[in-house]
């Protein structure tokens, strides 16, 4: 495992949170995305969103509906010079509307599985990589996978309910400010 990556919630952590959507033309960057983006790149990171995307269980859109977003995503970013080096997303809810999506997995945060699933396919070492969300379950996640983490304090976390593997190693308003903290980090 060679390779270092920065995993990325996408709702409320690279785009704005706006519940359920599949349209393009609603997505908009966060404050502090492209910067942050770029200097992760920069630094040599891997960039893969993995996204907890319930919409599709619940049947408020069908699961073709994410490429659409997936795509619109990466011309977002290539447009600032930033690629995209995956996209994962879970599309279950225990308590989905659609049967084969209602379903308990391992790949629906704060479960590991889809971290562990990119890590494979991209051969990262998950200890020399970092998790970013805006929530305590991104949080989870990724100390499950063995990541360093970095919340996103915007408001999105309504619950706080904390354990160990809920405490994030660093919490900023902003992901320029969490790019900023991992290179500060590497020093």
């Amino acid at each position: 495992m060679t390779n270092q990556a920065v995993f990325l919630d996408k709702d409320g952590t690279l785009i704005k949170d706006v519940p359920y959507n599949v349209n393009p033309d609603l997505i908009e960057l966060t404050l502090g995305a492209i910067e942050g983006l770029q200097l992760l790149q920069k630094l040599g990171y891997k960039l893969i969103v993995i996204s907890n995307q319930s919409g599709v269980a619940r049947g408020y859109f069908p699961e073709s509906k994410l490429v659409g977003v997936q795509e619109h995503l990466c011309k977002l970013f290539l447009e600032q010079g930033v690629k995209l080096d995956g996209f994962y997303y879970c599309p279950h809810h225990p308590d989905g509307a659609i049967a084969e999506y209602a379903i308990t997995c391992d790949c629906r945060k704060p479960e590991p599985g889809l971290i562990l699933r990119a890590a494979c396919e991209h051969n990262i070492n998950l200890l020399s990589s970092w998790f970013i969300g805006d929530i305590l379950n991104d949080v989870e996640a990724g100390h499950r996978a063995g990541c360093q983490t970095i919340l996103i304090d915007n408001g999105n976390e309504t619950e706080w309910q904390l354990s160990p593997m809920r405490i994030p190693h660093f919490v900023v308003n902003d992901l320029a400010i969490a790019a900023q903290m991992i290179a500060s980090s590497e020093k």
